[in-house]
């Protein structure tokens, strides 16, 4: 990864254009020391609240996500009521232990909140990521647990009364009332600093912070 970053770094003096998914409000601070290498950069996020706005079928199967979408949790989360709903994401390459995801869930479960927690097969270091099942019990019908979702389309629902994401601050920043963080590696701890400095309504998440 920090390779790759300064593979990046070294090409923006070369681009005729470079085109940033965020806003000046947002990351200005950081946006200007990239002008400094290239004056032809812009920012035009945040995009995905573009899509309404681009009527072309060709663009329909575009998308970034790694993983395989579940869409059933659309139809879930239309069942609830609006701002009921927190919403949880790690990310598509973070891991964690079995630990942490156990006490992550009861944190969740103890929070007595509806809830969609999307925990790919290998979040848990490669094994299968697996609750005990008086989690299970305990969560029946408040909570949906997923692989992977729509997360453009699952953000914009009214539905949400928050989220906890690792990283795709900027979709936090432009749909939801309040945001939760958790970082970890490479450039988490970063979107932590934006949204906890940058951004209103927003809180610190630990493990045991949805115990309240």
């Amino acid at each position: 990864m920090l390779n790759y970053l300064m593979i990046e770094s070294e090409a923006i003096p070369r681009g005729l254009a470079v085109i940033l998914n965020t806003f000046d409000a947002l990351e200005l601070d950081s946006v200007k020391p990239l002008l400094a290498m290239n004056p032809n950069i812009f920012t035009i996020g945040p995009l995905q609240m573009m899509q309404q706005y681009v009527h072309d079928d060709r663009l329909k199967h575009i998308g970034s996500n790694l993983w395989k979408e579940d869409v059933s949790c659309i139809n879930w989360l239309d069942t609830k009521k609006p701002g009921s709903v927190v919403y949880v994401n790690f990310g598509s390459i973070t891991v964690m232990t079995k630990e942490q995801l156990i006490e992550f869930g009861w944190g969740l479960a103890n929070s007595k909140k509806d809830f969609l927690w999307i925990t790919r097969p290998d979040i848990v270091g490669g094994d299968e990521a697996m609750m005990p099942p008086e989690f299970v019990d305990e969560t029946k019908g408040r909570g949906m647990v997923t692989s992977w979702c729509p997360q453009e389309e699952v953000i914009t629902l009214c539905n949400l009364s928050g989220v906890c994401l690792k990283k795709k601050t900027i979709y936090a920043d432009s749909y939801v009332c309040a945001a939760y963080t958790l970082p970890s590696v490479y450039v988490k701890k970063t979107n932590n600093f934006l949204i906890v400095n940058c951004i209103d309504l927003v809180h610190l998440l630990f493990y045991r912070c949805l115990q309240m």
